[in-house]
């Protein structure tokens, strides 16, 4: 990034803005979605995220485009409280690449809720014939309830291979 890249007029629309917006408005425990203060805080001086300090404000610039070159610990910080790894916040990874942790967050966040889990872990075990079953079963009932096929991706499509969530269910990294 060119160093006055943090004052750019375009930023609105760069990679960091939008997939922290992403991050922020995705990945918050179940209510509402994290404010940038208590990011900051959460963030700020704790070991556990290299002891950076961030700003309510900082993180504001950040995330409406007027900064977008902050620190490397920055980024990893960010990266480790998302739990995304650090390409996806520079815009380093491919599209497939940045489209697989997002789908990744969308699968972690549809698993906190306890019924979404409960249904998941009770097909564990079960032969791939009788998954299917369920599968036809689930979409069925999401057509009947005029919902869409899959449930909706970052930009409101469903997953592209039809599979509604990742194959390991795991993170990419912290950090």
């Amino acid at each position: 990034m060119a160093a006055d890249a943090d004052r750019s007029s375009d930023a609105a629309g760069s990679p960091l803005a939008e997939r922290l917006n992403y991050l922020f408005t995705t990945m918050h425990p179940p209510g509402a979605p994290y404010t940038n203060a208590h990011v900051a805080e959460e963030i700020s001086g704790r070991e556990e995220y290299g002891g950076v300090s961030l700003t309510e404000q900082y993180l504001s610039m950040l995330r409406n485009g007027r900064r977008t070159n902050p620190s490397p610990d920055v980024l990893r910080a960010l990266a480790k409280f998302f739990a995304v790894p650090v390409g996806y916040l520079l815009g380093d990874l491919s599209p497939s690449q940045a489209e697989r942790v997002e789908e990744e967050v969308r699968f972690l966040v549809a698993m906190r809720d306890k019924r979404v889990r409960s249904i998941a872990l009770r097909s564990v075990g079960l032969p791939p014939e009788v998954q299917d079953s369920l599968t036809t079963i689930i979409s069925q009932f999401r057509q009947q309830m005029n919902l869409p096929p899959e449930p909706p991706g970052p930009n409101g499509a469903g997953g592209a291979d039809g599979s509604g969530g990742p194959d390991g269910g795991a993170t990419h990294g912290r950090g």
